[in-house]
């Protein structure tokens, strides 16, 4: 006698990708030279186009005129990276993670304050409650980068800051951007 069990097919959904992984997509993508190449540029503003990132993420390629900037922001809560394909890029960044929900102003103690250059084929990777800018320095040169996010960007904070005080300005929503 022969007995045939039959077990149904069950797929797990793919792991979301990791902020290693985020950094891995954006330095592939900032090193394909032809991908690079097809964004249009503009002397004044800076320009994007949106990318298939990897799991379901949020990715895009971002040209920077000399003395472009992000001004002080956050991803809503979204882990992501960065890499910068041509020129260079600086990041100006908060070395404590800060709450993103429940305040409109914060003091920040000394020495919170970080500063990375970014040269071509150098990339970043950060978690949920990363606040940044980031700024092309040059005044002659664009940059040209690649940027990943998961979950895709449900929002972004904007913040102004003063000294040590950092203050809640606006929050936009995908729709906005």
């Amino acid at each position: 006698m022969s007995l045939s069990l039959s077990f149904p097919l069950v797929l797990s959904p793919p792991a979301a990708p990791t902020a290693d992984d985020l950094l891995d997509f954006a330095r592939r993508a900032a090193a394909d030279a032809d991908l690079v190449s097809r964004l249009p540029l503009d002397p004044i503003g800076r320009t994007w186009v949106r990318l298939d990132g990897p799991g379901g993420s949020e990715a895009w390629l971002i040209g920077w005129p000399p003395g472009a900037e992000t001004g002080w922001h956050d991803h809503g809560g979204s882990r992501g990276a960065f890499a910068t394909a041509t020129g260079e890029l600086a990041e100006e960044s908060l070395s404590v993670p800060l709450p993103t929900d429940g305040w409109r102003s914060l003091e920040l103690a000394d020495d919170v304050d970080r500063t990375r250059r970014l040269p071509a084929g150098r990339g970043r990777a950060f978690g949920p409650h990363h606040i940044h800018q980031v700024v092309n320095a040059s005044e002659e040169q664009h940059a040209i980068s690649v940027h990943a996010y998961y979950p895709p960007l449900p929002l972004i904070r904007r913040y102004s800051r003063r000294g040590s005080l950092l203050h809640l300005e606006l929050v936009e929503s995908p729709q906005q951007w």
